[in-house]
């Protein structure tokens, strides 16, 4: 099943995008994320994202992410990072926290998204290609 990231910005408007992308597609939700990784001057930040599942015959699964504009601190979540939580707890299900490499490392986006790929589908977040 091929996978693909859409990004929708850094995480400052459009997270209520993504908000409303998870609330319409309910019954297509799979999973989201909360992606934690270090800038090279060594803040964490955080990028938000979620997985739905393929639309009828389709076998394409879109991974909808807001990314790395959102500071992260795990003793005081941000709002945005609290109602993306709360979100996901209105449909019963948790967010999975995952620690990655910052994108800065990459020489380009789509490198960092294969990357991303690869990780989701080792721990069995998303389904494997088939």
């Amino acid at each position: 099943m091929p996978q693909q990231f859409i990004e929708l910005g850094e995480g400052y408007g459009d997270v209520y995008e993504l908000l409303e992308i998870i609330k319409t597609n309910q019954e297509r939700f799979h999973q989201a994320f909360i992606l934690t990784s270090t800038t090279r001057e060594g803040k964490k930040v955080l990028s938000l994202a979620a997985a739905l599942k393929p639309v009828g015959e389709s076998k394409f699964m879109p991974i909808y992410i807001c990314r790395e504009g959102i500071p992260f601190n795990e003793e005081q979540p941000t709002k945005r990072q609290s109602m993306f939580e709360a979100q996901i707890e209105q449909l019963n299900r948790k967010v999975v926290v995952v620690e990655i490499k910052h994108s800065s490392i990459f020489s380009e986006p789509k490198l960092f998204y294969q990357y991303l790929v690869g990780i989701l589908r080792l721990n069995n977040y998303i389904p494997a290609l088939t």
